[in-house]
């Protein structure tokens, strides 16, 4: 009988931490940033219209294929960077509610997008 209640103790520790495990790895795994990459040439982006899941960490990744340096700017993303001529920039954004995100080349005002999240 004590062989059996072990077996059992051993076998409801195992299902215990593998459920643990898999409920952790797919916690980790909703955290991951989601990759969103956009580009600044002749002062216009391209595209001029990105897009990216909702409730998800965003690493968006600014391309500055012009001469001249540019700075990033949203205020509803509450975000703003300089990226240097010919580099690429990162922003780490976070999780985002469902909407448009409008932003925009502070440097250039006229060169402006959006980041639609659904």
């Amino acid at each position: 009988m004590k062989t059996s209640i072990r077996a059992t103790m051993s076998a409801l520790w195992a299902a215990t931490t593998i459920t643990a495990f898999a409920l952790s790895a797919s916690a980790v795994k909703a955290d991951e940033p989601v990759t969103v990459q956009i580009s600044v040439k002749d002062h216009k982006f391209e595209p001029a219209q990105i897009h990216a899941p909702a409730n998800k960490p965003i690493l968006l990744r600014v391309k500055n294929l012009d001469a001249t340096p540019m700075e990033f700017e949203s205020v509803s993303l509450r975000v703003e960077k300089v990226v240097t001529a010919s580099s690429e920039g990162v922003i780490n954004l976070r999780p985002l509610q469902p909407g448009q995100y409008s932003f925009f080349d502070d440097f250039h005002q006229q060169t402006a997008g959006v980041l639609i999240v659904q």
